[in-house]
C-alpha cells in the first residue's frame, strides 16, 4: 500500500468522481487497517522532494487532520491515539517533518510547520519531545533563508498551539531572541522577516517576563516599530497587526511608546496602502477596547481594586486622533453598501470613531461637530456621507444632555435627506444614523423625548417610504423602525404614539418581505426582525390587528412547506425560521393575557401541525425557531398542550439527541422545561423517556459543554412538575448532580470564560436541587431527600468559601438553603446549624446591594428559623 500512496493521493483529487471515490475509500481502509504505517507513509510523501506537489500537499493535510479536530471529543480521541503509537514510528514521522522544513517547496515547508505544531501541541504538555525547541533553534543564523523562514513559521505555530506554561522560560527567551532577530531590519530576506513578525504575533502571550524587563521590552518595541517602515507591504501590515496585539496584551506597558506610535500610525493612515492603513486604525480601536473595559469595570474609580489603571491614552491623543479619523471617512468606495463583507478604511475609521466616543464621552462632540457642519450640505456625496457617518458614529458614549439638542436640530434634516438625497450611499448612512438616534436617545428613561406627537407621523411616513428604496437603504430603514418600536416598549399598555400607524407599519414590513430582491442586504431578515419588535412592543389597542396577522403568517409558513419538495433551498429554510420566529413572538404577545388568549387559541391546532412539519426540513436554524415557538405555545396553552404530546414527543426526543447541532439540543432542553410548567403532572407518562435521554446527554463527551447547565435546570423543572413521582429518578440524577457540584466548586486558576461557564453550571445544579425540594414539599416522601442534605450543604459551604459566585448564583444558592430548610424542616435543623452557609453566607446576603438576593435571603432566614425552632 505504501508504494502506491502517491497515486492514491493524486486520484483522490481527480476530476472523475468514480476515481476520486475509490481513492478516498482506499485511504480510509489503509488508515483503519494500519494507522502507524498510514501516518508514516503520509509523512514520507510530504518529505519527499521527488513527489508531485499535489500529492505532498494532500498528504500533509490528511496528516494534520489526523492529529486535531474541531469537536472536543474527537480531539481527545486523536490525542490518545497519537500518544499510544509505537515510539519508533513517532520518531521517524517527526524526523520526516523536520527534514521537510528544508524542502525547496514553500507549500511543503508550510504544511510541515503546521503538522509539527500539532504534534508539539500533543506531546509538550505530556513532557514528550523535549528536544524539539532546542533543535529548531540550534543553528537558525547559519541556515539557508528558506529553512530559516520555515523554522520561524514553525515556532509561531507552536506558540499558537501550546499554552505558555508548558514551555520553560529559558526556551521562551531563546524563541523570542530568534524571532526578534528575524524581525530586525538587518534581516535582508523579506520572507524570513515576515515569518518572524507573524511568529512574534503568536508568541506575545509567552513574553510576560520579557515585557516586564525594560531593556528587552524597549528592544522588541523598537524592532516592531521599525518593521512598520519596511519597503515590503506584507511586513508593514504584519507589524501593525503585531502592534495592535501588543496594545491589548500589554496595555499597561505602553506609556513610553505612545508618542512614537501615534506618529507612525498617523503616517500610515494618511499615506500608506489600504491593507496597512486598516491595521494602523485597528491599533487605536484596540486601545479603545482596553480603556472601555477598564472604565466599565471600575466605573472610573481607581482607588484600590483595579489591576490595571487607565492611562487615558485616547483622551490625550484626541486633538490629533479625531481629525485623522475624520479624514478617513472621506475615502469611501463606490459600491461599499452592496457587499456585506466589505471592509475599507472609511468603515474602519468610522468604527474607531464610535469606539473613541464610547471611551471619552462628551469630549468628542466639539471635535466632530465642525466637520459635520462643514460637510453635511456639500455638493460632493462623499462629504455628505462622511458627515452623516461621523454623526451616527458618536451617538453612543456622550451624555443625552450633550446630544439631544443636536439630534433635535439634525432629525428634520436627516428625514429630508433620506427622502431626497440623490445618492444611495448617503441615504444608506442616513437611515443607519436615524436607527442609532432611536437606539441610544429614545425611550422611557430619557427626560426629553426626541420623538414627539408633532414629528412622529413624519418619521413613520419617511421610514415606510424608504422601505421601498434599494435593498440596502430599505434594510437600514427596517432597522430604524425596530429601534423606534423598542423605545415604546415600556410606554404602558394603554397607548403608544405608534398605535395609529400600526396597520400601515405591518403592511409595509410584510411588503418588504415579499420583494423579489428581499434576499439582498439582509432585507427580508431585517423586515421580520422589525415586525417582531413592532408586535412585541404593541399595546392592547392593537390586539385585534395582531390577531389578524396570525393567519397571514401561518399561510406563508404553509406555502414554504408545500414547496419543500423543490431542491433544498437555503432561502426556503431561512424563511421558515423567520416565520416560526414571528409566530413565536405573536404567541407570546397574545398568550400573555386571558382576553387575547381566547382569540389566538382558535389557531393553536393548525399552528402546532405546521411547526411539526418544519422538523422535516434539513435546517438547524428552522428547527431551533420551530422548537422555540412550540415552547411559547406550550406556555400559552397550559394543560391543554397535553393533546399535542403524543405527536410532538418523537420530535422532542430527536431534539434531545441532536449532538451535532448542539444549539438545537440546548433549545429542546429549554422547551422540556416549558412543557413541564404547562402540563405539570400530565407530563408523567413521558418522563421516563425524557430523563433517560437527559442522563445520556450528561454522560456523553460528544455533547458541547454549554448544554449541560440547562439539563440540570431541567431536572428541577421536571421534579417541580411531577412532585414525589420524581422518586424513581433520584437514584440516577443525584450522583450526576453531586459529581458536577464537586467539579464546579473549585475554580482556582481558571480564566474568565471558564469562571463564567462554571457559574452557569453551578446555577443549573442549584436550580435542580431547588426544583426537587419544592416538588417534594408536603409529600410523605420528603424523608427520601434527607441522605442528600449533607452533601448539598457542603456544596453551598464550598461555593461560599470560593468567593467567586456571580449575583445569579448567589441568589439561587441562598434560595436552595431556604428550600432545604422549608422542605425537610426540623429533620434537617441540626445539619443546618452546623453549616457555614446558614450563618455567614446568609448574613452576607441579607445585607446585599442586590434586592433580589436580599429577598431570597429574607425567605431563607424565615425557613431556617422555622426548621430550627421546632
Amino acid at each position: 500500500m505504501a508504494m502506491e500512496v502517491t497515486q492514491i493521493l493524486l486520484n483522490a483529487q481527480a476530476v472523475d468522481g468514480t476515481v476520486r471515490k475509490q481513492a478516498e475509500e482506499n485511504l480510509k481502509q489503509f488508515q483503519e487497517q494500519n494507522l502507524p504505517s498510514f501516518l508514516f507513509s503520509l509523512a514520507g510523501e510530504l518529505a519527499n522532494d521527488g513527489k508531485p506537489a499535489e500529492s505532498r500537499k494532500l498528504a500533509g493535510l490528511i496528516l494534520k487532520n489526523a492529529l486535531d479536530a474541531k469537536e472536543q471529543h474527537r480531539k481527545i480521541e486523536f490525542v490518545q491515539r497519537w500518544l499510544s503509537l509505537d515510539p519508533t514510528v513517532k520518531t521517524q514521522i517527526k524526523a520526516f517533518l523536520l527534514k521537510t522544513l528544508s524542502s525547496p517547496s514553500l507549500d511543503a515547508r508550510s504544511t510541515a510547520a503546521q503538522v509539527i505544531a500539532k504534534v508539539a501541541g500533543i506531546e509538550l504538555p505530556h513532557k514528550q519531545w523535549p528536544e524539539l525547541i532546542g533543535s529548531l533553534l540550534s543553528n537558525i543564523p547559519q541556515l539557508p533563508a528558506l529553512t530559516r523562514q520555515a523554522t520561524l513559521e514553525t515556532l509561531g505555530y507552536i506558540c499558537e498551539e501550546v499554552s505558555p506554561d508548558v514551555v520553560d522560560q529559558d526556551h521562551v527567551n531563546k524563541i523570542l531572541t530568534a524571532v526578534v532577530q528575524g524581525v530586525n531590519s538587518s534581516e535582508t530576506n523579506n520572507d524570513v522577516r515576515l515569518a518572524a513578525i507573524q511568529a512574534l504575533y503568536n508568541a506575545l502571550g509567552f513574553a510576560q517576563a520579557n515585557f516586564s524587563n525594560d531593556m528587552e521590552r524597549d528592544y522588541i518595541m523598537r524592532v516592531v516599530c521599525e518593521a512598520t517602515l519596511s519597503p515590503e507591504l506584507r511586513i508593514r501590515r504584519a507589524a501593525f497587526e503585531c502592534l495592535a496585539a501588543i496594545s491589548s496584551t500589554y496595555y499597561e506597558k505602553l506609556a513610553l511608546y505612545m508618542q512614537d506610535i501615534f506618529s507612525i500610525t498617523a503616517k500610515a493612515v494618511k499615506e500608506d496602502e489600504e491593507p496597512v492603513a486598516l491595521q494602523a486604525v485597528e491599533f487605536w480601536s484596540s486601545i479603545c477596547d482596553e480603556e472601555i473595559d477598564i472604565l466599565e469595570e471600575y466605573g472610573g474609580d481607581f482607588s484600590g481594586d483595579s489591576d490595571i489603571p487607565c492611562f487615558y491614552f485616547i483622551k490625550q491623543a484626541l486633538p490629533a486622533l479625531v481629525p485623522m479619523l475624520l479624514e478617513t471617512l472621506l475615502k469611501q468606495e463606490e459600491d461599499q453598501d452592496q457587499d456585506e463583507g466589505t471592509w475599507n478604511i472609511a468603515m474602519a475609521g468610522g468604527t474607531c470613531l464610535g469606539l473613541v466616543a464610547r471611551t471619552v464621552g462628551d469630549d468628542i462632540v466639539p471635535l466632530v461637530m465642525p466637520f459635520i457642519e462643514e460637510n453635511i450640505t456639500k455638493p460632493d456625496w462623499r462629504q455628505r456621507e462622511a458627515a452623516t457617518y461621523a454623526f451616527g458614529s458618536i451617538l453612543e458614549g456622550p451624555s443625552p444632555d450633550k446630544l439631544v439638542p443636536l439630534v433635535n436640530v439634525a432629525l428634520n434634516f436627516m428625514l429630508t435627506a433620506l427622502m431626497q438625497d440623490p445618492n444611495n450611499h448617503v441615504k444608506d448612512t442616513t437611515a443607519w444614523t436615524l436607527g442609532r438616534m432611536f437606539e441610544f436617545l429614545h425611550g422611557s428613561a430619557l427626560e426629553t423625548p426626541i420623538i414627539t406627537q408633532a414629528n412622529c407621523q413624519q418619521i413613520i411616513t419617511v421610514l415606510l417610504q424608504s422601505m421601498k428604496d434599494v435593498p440596502n437603504v430599505a434594510e437600514k430603514a427596517c432597522g430604524a423602525l425596530y429601534f423606534l418600536a423598542q423605545g415604546y416598549e415600556d410606554a404602558g399598555l394603554s397607548s403608544s404614539p405608534l398605535t395609529p400607524f400600526f396597520q400601515d407599519i405591518v403592511q409595509a414590513l410584510l411588503n418588504a418581505t415579499h420583494r423579489d430582491d428581499a434576499g439582498e442586504s439582509r432585507l427580508r431578515t431585517a423586515a421580520y426582525e422589525a415586525l417582531n419588535e413592532v408586535v412585541r412592543c404593541s399595546t392592547d389597542e392593537t390586539t385585534p390587528m395582531v390577531v389578524q396577522l396570525v393567519p397571514i403568517i401561518m399561510m406563508e409558513l404553509h406555502q414554504t412547506l408545500e414547496n419543500q419538495n423543490l431542491p433544498a433551498d437555503e432561502r426556503q429554510n431561512e424563511l421558515q425560521g423567520l416565520l416560526c420566529g414571528c409566530l413565536q413572538v405573536t404567541i407570546q404577545k397574545l398568550g400573555s393575557s386571558e382576553p387575547t388568549k381566547y382569540h389566538f387559541m382558535q389557531y393553536a391546532d393548525q399552528m402546532m401541525s405546521l411547526f411539526l412539519r418544519v422538523f422535516a426540513s434539513r435546517s438547524a436554524t428552522a428547527h431551533e425557531e420551530a422548537m422555540l415557538a412550540i415552547g411559547a405555545l406550550a406556555y400559552a396553552t397550559g394543560p391543554d398542550f397535553a393533546k399535542y404530546m403524543p405527536e410532538f414527543y418523537k420530535y422532542l426526543e430527536m431534539g434531545l439527541q441532536n449532538f451535532e447541532d448542539y444549539q438545537v439540543c440546548a433549545i429542546t432542553v429549554g422547551v422540556v422545561g416549558d412543557v413541564c410548567r404547562a402540563l405539570e403532572d400530565k407530563i408523567v407518562p413521558y418522563c421516563d423517556g425524557i430523563m433517560t435521554q437527559l442522563l445520556k446527554d450528561l454522560s456523553s463527551n460528544q455533547l458541547h459543554r454549554s448544554v449541560k447547565p440547562p439539563i440540570f435546570s431541567c431536572f428541577g423543572d421536571i421534579a417541580l412538575a411531577i412532585g414525589e413521582n420524581f422518586e424513581k429518578y433520584l437514584l440516577y440524577a443525584t450522583p450526576m448532580l453531586q459529581s458536577a457540584a464537586e467539579l464546579s466548586a473549585h475554580t482556582s486558576g481558571a480564566d474568565d470564560d471558564m469562571i463564567e461557564y462554571t457559574n452557569s453550571l453551578r446555577n443549573g445544579i442549584l436550580e435542580a436541587y431547588s426544583g426537587i425540594f419544592q416538588g417534594f414539599k408536603g409529600s410523605p416522601k420528603t424523608q427520601l431527600l434527607m441522605p442528600y442534605a449533607p452533601q448539598i450543604l457542603q456544596f453551598l459551604d464550598s461555593l461560599y468559601a470560593e468567593k467567586d459566585m456571580d449575583d445569579v448564583v448567589t441568589k439561587t444558592a441562598i434560595g436552595v438553603l431556604g428550600d432545604l430548610a422549608d422542605t425537610l424542616g426540623s429533620n434537617a435543623g441540626p445539619l443546618i446549624q452546623q453549616s457555614v452557609s446558614s450563618k455567614d453566607f446568609l448574613k452576607e446576603c441579607l445585607s446585599s446591594d442586590d434586592h433580589l438576593v436580599r429577598e431570597s435571603a429574607e425567605w431563607a432566614k424565615l425557613a431556617i428559623s422555622r426548621a430550627i425552632s421546632f
